[in-house]
């Protein structure tokens, strides 16, 4: 893990830059927010352990909240989504695909069981960062509206850069 270190630093500056520069700008009519950062967190090596992807997942989510003033929205998000990942692994995957691959990819694992492993994520933060955005009740219906189509379009833009990613390999 140590050697790839550098590439996931990239990947988390160049995720960060384009959520906090582009893609905090995008928001049609209130309900469509893409937050491409959580790529960050779904992309970490299966082998990395759970307070180390806690912590992660943490610093994470504080960057967001600080470049957009969102008081820890985002980090309780994707504290959340990082304390449910081993979960998620463990009820999408067997133990073997677990050790014969590094990290979750479309380059290695496949676009089917990246995409069920996307949706499923992507889902529990939105509707985490959602909820707590709203923190009522009153208008579920519209929160839910805005957890959908913000999904779809967030998975939209990780599958893209994930396609591309793997394009490269």
């Amino acid at each position: 893990m140590i050697k790839e270190l550098p590439r996931y630093l990239l990947l988390f500056v160049v995720l960060m830059l384009l959520q906090i520069s582009v893609l905090n700008n995008i928001n049609l009519s209130g309900y469509i927010n893409p937050y491409i950062y959580i790529l960050f967190i779904l992309l970490l090596p299966f082998s990395m352990p759970g307070w180390l992807l806690l912590i992660v997942g943490f610093f994470t989510g504080f960057v967001v909240d600080y470049f957009t003033n969102t008081l820890g929205l985002h980090t309780s998000a994707t504290l959340l989504l990082a304390f449910v990942r081993p979960t998620i692994l463990s009820w999408m995957s067997y133990r073997d695909d677990l050790d014969r691959f590094d990290s979750p990819g479309i380059g290695s694992s496949g676009m089917e069981w990246f995409v069920r492993y996307a949706v499923v994520a992507v889902l529990v933060h939105h509707f985490a960062l959602f909820c707590f955005e709203s923190f009522s009740f009153y208008h579920f219906h519209i929160t839910l509206l805005r957890i959908l189509l913000s999904s779809i379009f967030t998975l939209f833009f990780i599958v893209m850069i994930e396609l591309l990613r793997s394009g490269r390999k």
